[in-house]
């Protein structure tokens, strides 16, 4: 179709020349923000930075581990979708550690990492694709909104991932219903995206919750959580 987008059955996809365009106006976009802000780094107080360079080391390590164990799918679901190797909840704990700006500044990031991952293969339009990739991944930065509560990483993370499938769920009914599988019972189509998004998002939820509970993991990740605010 284009230098940057191919289309075939009614999907747009990335060349790979888009893919390298779109890399390079994001690394552009990340260094024009770095430079403004050195500018404004005379009357800008420690306070108020974005990120301490511990919060960045920290974020970019979780978004690194949750990318990498996405590609990790321990159960395929009949209908589509995969239950990963925990994926999501390295993006909740960062929002568990830092709160719901931090959080959510990674959630965009991990969706736009998502996206270049294998979103380019399922555009159906601009709206489409925010809604299955940047705003569904950046949600699991919501998490931040418990990072002071009791229990807050098992609480954030649940929340975050019902937010992470309600937009997969609105994009569904917006642009997926006619693509439901023949394998999907007819006489539940009409709920056909929640049951698609939530089987496997739910799936991993529950073991994730499950995990979270053993004395190892909650030592483990309380430890992690001195040394990524102290």
């Amino acid at each position: 179709m284009s230098l940057f987008l191919n289309q075939e059955d009614g999907y747009y996809s990335l060349t790979s020349t888009g893919t390298i365009a779109l890399v390079i106006i994001i690394v552009i976009l990340i260094a024009l923000t770095a430079l403004l802000r050195n500018k404004e780094s005379g009357t800008e107080t420690k306070s108020t930075k974005a990120f301490s360079t511990k919060q960045l080391v920290f974020s970019a390590v979780a978004i690194a581990l949750g990318f990498a164990t996405s590609y990790i799918k321990i159960i395929h679901m009949p209908w589509g979708g995969s239950v990963t190797l925990c994926s999501m909840l390295f993006i909740t704990m960062i929002g568990y550690w830092y709160g719901p700006k931090i959080g959510l500044i990674c959630g965009f990031s991990y969706g736009i990492l998502q996206f270049i991952q294998g979103g380019g293969g399922y555009i159906l339009s601009p709206l489409q694709a925010c809604m299955d990739y940047i705003i569904a991944f950046a949600a699991l930065g919501l998490s931040g909104f418990f990072y002071k509560k009791e229990n807050g990483l098992i609480k954030g993370y649940l929340f975050a991932i019902f937010m992470r499938g309600l937009f997969h769920t609105i994009g569904g009914y917006l642009y997926w219903m006619d693509y439901m599988p023949d394998n999907f019972p007819k006489s539940l189509a009409a709920i056909y995206p929640i049951a698609y998004n939530y089987a496997y998002i739910l799936a991993e939820g529950v073991i994730t919750v499950v995990i979270l509970l053993l004395p190892p993991v909650k030592n483990a990740i309380s430890n992690v959580k001195k040394m990524a605010i102290e």
